[in-house]
């Protein structure tokens, strides 16, 4: 049975929510209001910087909200005022139930993976680093838990070999703003199933990236290390520590080909030629195209072997 008009808030923070936002927008949907973070000071003039999303929702003459605290009493009486009757999130924050449980219609998100493995903070980096082959995107209704709601619908699309993560979030980005247009269509129409996530003893998750799981381990086999760079490329990126005579170096490597074949080099071991920087590990070789040294932006190789000097006896740590 049909349903009321559709009056819709919308939450996310990042690109990857301007998209959904933009479609539903050009749908000619009823944005009732837009919650976001709020502005944060950032570069070296730590002026305040405003959300993709904000940026997105001010241009379009969107009511927005930037609450420091979702269960701040005045901040929910104003989100009551919106008269909204169904809630969409799109990489925003864990919201409390007193909001999610708001509207009439439900709040769902959409989450950039297949459902119910990647739960969590990272799921498009994580999905390449472990070296899978598909992916997608789901949305499904907000519960108490993290990304553990019933799912709603859900689209796979394969992950290329060569894919990074900045590549694989653009293509989620579009088919994700897809998914949930097709989502609310199905929500207005009446005419929603829904599937309660399959419970399963060996989920993969989407742990949050920090420095530590970011770091490159040269012992690893060749696919495995292959996998990580392209999973954190190119951001937050990869990283790793360059001995250099007596210099210690914290680099950033982005750009990777990889070199099957067999050798008998310590893995981390550096190979300098005039044209190519590579780094030998368990299985090949890590052939690297672009990287970033302290205090320098991202370069090419070519450029950095026309302008660096290498230790005969450098290796990567």
């Amino acid at each position: 049975m049909k349903r009321d008009k559709l009056k819709i808030i919308f939450m996310g923070t990042p690109d990857f929510a301007v998209a959904t936002l933009k479609t539903l927008v050009e749908n000619n949907y009823d944005v009732v209001g837009v919650i976001t973070a709020p502005d944060k000071p950032a570069g070296r003039g730590r002026q305040l910087n405003e959300s993709a999303v904000k940026k997105y929702a001010v241009k379009e003459g969107l009511t927005v909200l930037q609450p420091t605290n979702l269960k701040n009493e005045a901040f929910i009486t104003e989100l009551k005022s919106l008269g909204a009757n169904l809630q969409i999130v799109v990489a925003f924050r864990m919201l409390p139930k007193v909001v999610w449980d708001m509207p009439k219609y439900g709040t769902f998100n959409l989450h950039a993976s297949l459902l119910p493995n990647y739960r969590g903070a990272a799921p498009i980096h994580w999905a390449i680093i472990n070296g899978e082959t598909k992916t997608g995107v789901t949305t499904f209704f907000i519960d108490e838990k993290i990304d553990t709601g019933a799912m709603i619908l859900q689209e796979e699309i394969p992950i290329e070999n060569d894919e990074t993560v900045g590549a694989l979030h653009d293509k989620l980005m579009h088919i994700g703003s897809d998914l949930v247009l097709k989502t609310v269509h199905l929500i207005q129409e009446g005419d929603i199933e829904t599937t309660i996530q399959p419970k399963t003893e060996h989920l993969k998750t989407a742990y949050k990236l920090h420095k530590d799981n970011c770091k490159i381990d040269w012992s690893l086999d060749l696919d495995t290390i292959y996998n990580k760079i392209r999973g954190l490329n190119p951001f937050p990126a990869a990283w790793c520590q360059l001995i250099n005579g007596e210099d210690t170096l914290n680099i950033k490597i982005y750009k990777v080909e990889k070199e099957m074949v067999s050798h008998d080099l310590d893995s981390g071991t550096l190979l300098v030629s005039k044209k190519e920087l590579k780094v030998a590990v368990r299985g090949g070789y890590i052939i690297i195209k672009e990287i970033k040294l302290p205090g320098k932006r991202k370069m090419d190789v070519q450029s950095l072997l026309n302008g660096y000097d290498f230790n005969k006896n450098a290796k990567m740590l």
